[in-house]
């Protein structure tokens, strides 16, 4: 090499230090005659042109001399590249300066990166050249398609979920219109360890080597994906950049409104190049330098959301941005073509625009923590589900009076979470749907009509829903208890008649006798293995252990509704009756089985399912349809690939300890109760357990102002709920408690 540097260059003798490098070798080269960056590629045309493309490049940046921009230096012969046998060598001046990524971040500083980046866009203006315009590299953001395939090296499932959430938004926003946005020739990786500090601003720039023609806005969406990495304001330190490129180059509302998710587009970029390129070179750790940082700010952009990202992008560029209309005005249409019986949770409603996996955004550009709905099971929006709607419904949707696989694939797999003699499933659209029929099977094998329900249970919407479900008959606008209902008192050691190891059996004893007084021989036993509307309350060891002998000796059928407790959310175990030791006749699903998608099931036995076949056909038009199948059977991948039932256990019972270490500060919090991510904290005046309705309602509402979603329920309405997505982590769990606890201090 230092015989090549002196019968070429004329330099004389040269220590070389080999630096990083991806595509060539690079060296530091110092000499008598200063300080040298030499390169030095594989020998081909391809590579030839590329390399004087560049060369060509940084001579169209004449505002830069050899302090900021690496510049060629010609050998002997006056060439700015030297070709001997298989190699090409290129000298260049040396950038000297500190990386970015090493440098103390200032807003003076962030400012002069935008500044920087954008004269060098500005001096690119209309320059043409051929090679670099023929260019396709992976890198490049118009062909971000060539990026989801490599999804499949992203070695842990919550990594990858969220590289294909990205992915997902991606192909929802920016393909439509990408090729809309105006082009240019840029630099292409204006990444923290190409951007040199000097003075405390940036002064250069090194690594052309990836420059291509595509969609202006990708140079600031690159620059600002590394610029933000391990900053706790991200948004801030992008104004700073966004306002001072906007200033040299004015940005576009388009351009703009797409900035959130490329940012994202590059970062996942980076994970996936650098995770598929890590199989081939895994002993390369420059590969995997931006892995780390990348990951943590997509997580940091999730939480962000896209409209807050969006309002803090034109607010930086100065540009004026539309209003949304109030919640007042929202709701006023809302009532103009829907009844208020639909009703909205808390005082000030909130306009819902967007979501993903623990977090809703709002059409002001709030992001809402969601530790309330338990609908979106794996997450909201979750992209392996999503995407298993979207190709089914692209392929074939129809109904079960044809054949097709998903039906039968997914019914065994479904299945096979159930103990054996649970063998047959009904597939129907709701919960509710589910109850229904569940209560027809009970009725129509024992030839009986009368139902034991649950004090304060509640099992759906239908009439017959209604009937079975306490919590809505005996509320306002109910008529009251049927005369072929039995109501079972709630089994609850906390506010309930019996306490201690025996509650269990003497709560049973109790509605036992109530079975044995009933005029009419029960059909079924219908309960939640946590009564959800009760208050999220635990039914007491040792009960349903004594009531299901007692309910089959009459005759009757055992019915576990499974709408909000099963599929892996009670955490140490999938289903909620599991938690009990029984095992039911017939199970109803609903809620989180489609992750937001209408669905519902009966599972039962065969005897029970062969004495319902009676001759009248049972068809749900879109009970168990292919794209249902199809959603219902990720959703079940999703909890084991991503371990979100042993997730659930050990999330909800960090919440339920740091909650229960809030009681001896705050003697308002009279019980914290449930298993996994299903807990109710109920909240009391005084030792008397008197319920504390208003207070229960101040921190839902004040919690709402703090972007956390809680709701209350139970027969006071005085237990906040909690049934997040299972993917919900303890760092959640930190903030609701916090708040908590500050909302606590306020009130007290």
């Amino acid at each position: 090499m230092e015989e090549i540097l002196n019968q070429h260059y004329g330099l004389g003798t040269c220590a070389l230090k080999k630096l990083a490098g991806y595509i060539s070798t690079n060296y530091r080269v110092k000499c008598d005659q200063g300080t040298f960056l030499l390169k030095v590629y594989e020998n081909t045309i391809e590579i030839e042109q590329e390399v004087l493309a560049e060369i060509a490049m940084i001579r169209q940046l004449d505002h830069l001399d050899a302090r900021s921009v690496s510049t060629p230096v010609p050998n002997r012969s006056g060439e700015d590249i030297t070709i001997l046998g298989d190699k090409i060598y290129r000298l260049m001046s040396f950038v000297e300066g500190e990386f970015l990524s090493d440098a103390t971040p200032t807003q003076a500083m962030y400012t002069s990166i935008g500044r920087f980046m954008a004269k060098i866009d500005v001096k690119l203006k209309g320059f043409r050249n051929a090679p670099i315009e023929a260019r396709k590299l992976d890198w490049d953001l118009q062909y971000f398609q060539r990026v989801p395939p490599l999804t499949k090296y992203v070695e842990k499932a919550e990594d990858r979920k969220l590289v294909e959430h990205f992915i997902l938004q991606w192909n929802q926003h920016v393909n439509p219109k990408l090729e809309q946005l105006r082009k240019s020739i840029i630099h292409n990786d204006g990444n923290d360890w190409n951007l040199l500090i000097r003075d405390g601003e940036v002064k250069g720039v090194i690594d052309f080597g990836d420059a291509v023609h595509t969609p202006l806005i990708n140079e600031l969406a690159i620059t600002l994906a590394y610029a933000l990495f391990d900053k706790e304001e991200p948004l801030k330190w992008a104004g700073y950049i966004i306002e001072a490129y906007h200033r040299e180059y004015p940005l576009l509302e388009e351009e703009l409104d797409l900035l959130y998710y490329l940012i994202a587009g590059r970062l996942v970029t980076s994970l996936c190049f650098s995770s598929y390129d890590k199989t081939l070179q895994p002993d390369n750790d420059y590969i995997t330098i931006s892995q780390k940082p990348a990951l943590a700010l997509l997580k940091q952009w999730l939480a962000i959301g896209p409209v807050k990202a969006r309002k803090a992008f034109y607010l930086a560029a100065g540009l004026p941005m539309e209003t949304p209309p109030s919640e007042a005005e929202v709701l006023k249409k809302r009532y103009e073509v829907v009844s208020p019986i639909f009703s909205v949770s808390y005082k000030q409603p909130i306009h819902m625009q967007s979501a993903a996996f623990q977090y809703m955004y709002d059409a002001h550009g709030n992001t809402f923590l969601d530790a309330y709905n338990n609908i979106p099971h794996v997450g909201h929006q979750h992209p392996q589900v999503v995407a298993a709607g979207q190709q089914q419904m692209a392929t074939l949707n129809t109904n079960t009076r044809y054949l097709y696989d998903q039906l039968e694939a997914y019914a065994a797999k479904l299945l096979d979470k159930f103990p054996a003699s649970l063998n047959k499933v009904y597939f129907v659209n709701s919960g509710s749907a589910a109850s229904d029929l569940a209560v027809r099977l009970a009725q129509n094998y024992t030839g009986h009509t009368a139902m034991m329900v649950m004090e304060h249970g509640y099992h759906g919407n239908t009439r017959m829903g209604i009937d079975i479900s306490h919590y809505k008959y005996t509320s306002r606008g109910g008529k009251g208890q049927s005369h072929h209902i039995i109501e079972a008192p709630i089994p609850g050691t906390y506010r309930g008649e019996f306490k201690g190891e025996k509650a269990g059996q003497l709560y049973a004893d109790q509605a036992i006798e109530r079975l044995k007084a009933s005029e009419n021989p029960v059909a079924g036993f219908i309960a939640e293995p946590i009564i959800g509307c009760g208050g999220q309350v635990p039914l007491a060891p040792g009960y349903l252990q004594a009531m299901y002998p007692a309910v089959r000796a009459q005759g009757g059928l055992c019915i576990s509704d499974e709408v909000q407790t099963g599929f892996g959310r009670m955490g140490s175990h999938f289903w909620g009756f599991e938690m009990h030791g029984v095992t039911p006749d017939i199970v109803v699903l609903g809620k989180p089985m489609g992750n937001g998608h209408p669905m519902g099931a009966v599972v039962t036995t065969d005897a029970i399912a062969e004495a319902f076949d009676n001759g009248m056909e049972f068809f749900s038009s879109f009970g168990g349809n292919p794209v249902s199948c199809a959603i219902g059977s990720a959703v079940l991948d999703v909890i084991e690939q991503e371990n979100l039932q042993a997730n659930s256990l050990a999330v909800g019972n960090y919440f339920m300890e740091s909650v229960r270490a809030l009681q001896s500060e705050f003697a308002c919090i009279g019980d914290v109760r449930g298993s996994g991510l299903f807990i109710g904290i109920e909240f009391v005046k005084d030792e008397n357990l008197t319920p504390d309705t208003a207070l229960a309602g101040q921190i839902k509402n004040q919690l709402r102002q703090r972007y956390i979603l809680v709701s209350t329920d139970g027969p006071y309405d005085s237990v906040i709920k909690s049934k997040p997505p299972l993917c919900f982590t303890k760092a959640n769990v930190d903030q609701v408690v916090g708040e908590l606890r500050n909302i606590l201090v306020s009130v007290s």
